[in-house]
């Protein structure tokens, strides 16, 4: 769980609502990162534009990317179970 709440839907602005929709869209929910990176519309574009571009690369091949992906989220797991 995060320590900062996300921004609600019904409080989010007008391009916040976009960037839920596109999530929605993506991944089937609103992910907390992002609804936390809403209280700040520059992090939120500088996010936005990070995802757009990991997923633009086309350099390394899918199945070595997700394995990447899945290495760099490892800790950050075991870091929430602790927590909880």
């Amino acid at each position: 769980m995060a320590r900062i709440d996300g921004v609600p839907p019904d409080k989010a602005s007008f391009l916040v609502r976009i960037a839920y929709w596109f999530t929605k869209r993506e991944v089937g929910r609103v992910i907390q990162p992002v609804a936390v990176h809403a209280h700040h519309p520059r992090l939120l574009r500088g996010l936005a534009g990070m995802e757009m571009a990991q997923k633009a690369a086309r350099t390394l091949d899918p199945a070595l990317k997700t394995l990447a992906g899945v290495r760099v989220a490892a800790p950050m797991m075991a870091i929430d179970t602790v927590g909880a």
